[in-house]
């Protein structure tokens, strides 16, 4: 081969290889997944700061008053004897008059509908509550309007992870359904919705509200 022939194939070589490396660093479809760090970190999905609530809410879940700190739990309740689970304190919570709960020693619980104004921190309560049994909620409106999500599992997956770890306890549940990452929070006001779909692309994650605006 001669000299001339010998650069002509180094240089194909060369170029071949400069576009498999732009291939492979770009991903399938020639554009890389969005990542946390493709938002300003005041943006980022753990610094998302819903604005409060200007009515009251309303909020589903287990009354747990524990010698009178009494809190309302959306996410896992441990079935012990009595149950243990970790929620948001409740303020003006009385049992006068309220049927459908159990006592064991200095703690009292029960599932209700909970109605109150949220400060950010806690709930003071504005209304007698319902017993969950007797509790008849107007079905929240599917956001997906009934549209399957296109992300892959795999891609999924690493999302879910990802907001496990950032938001530890602030993430009520994370798990994935219909080709979404479904992530329910305490509340959101379209901010925290708007931060995951700035991170991690629309129609990948779906923000949910544990207490919802009613006044």
């Amino acid at each position: 081969m001669s000299t001339s022939q010998r650069r002509l194939s180094l240089a194909a070589a060369s170029v071949v290889g400069l576009l498999l490396l732009s291939a492979c660093a770009s991903g399938p479809g020639g554009s890389p997944a969005p990542t946390s760090t493709t938002v300003p970190s005041d943006q980022l999905l753990e610094n998302a700061s819903p604005g409060l609530p200007e009515g009251r809410v309303i909020g589903t879940g287990t009354v747990l008053d524990v010698g009178g700190d009494v809190q309302l739990c959306f996410g896992a309740v441990a079935l012990s004897a009595p149950p243990k689970c970790s929620g948001i304190p409740v303020d003006d919570w009385t049992w006068d008059g309220v049927d459908g709960s159990e006592t064991s020693g200095d703690t009292t619980w029960g599932t209700y509908a909970v109605y109150g104004m949220y400060d950010g921190e806690r709930i003071t309560n504005t209304d007698p509550p319902i017993m969950l049994a007797l509790f008849d909620p107007i079905a929240p409106e599917d956001p997906t309007d009934g549209v399957e999500g296109t992300t892959s599992e795999d891609e999924l997956a690493r999302v879910q992870d990802d907001i496990s770890t950032r938001l530890g306890a602030d993430a009520v549940t994370v798990m994935t359904d219909r080709g979404y990452v479904w992530l329910q929070v305490l509340w959101d006001d379209g901010t925290i919705q708007d931060a995951v779909d700035a991170e991690f692309g629309e129609g990948v994650v779906v923000v949910t509200s544990s207490l919802r605006e009613i006044d």
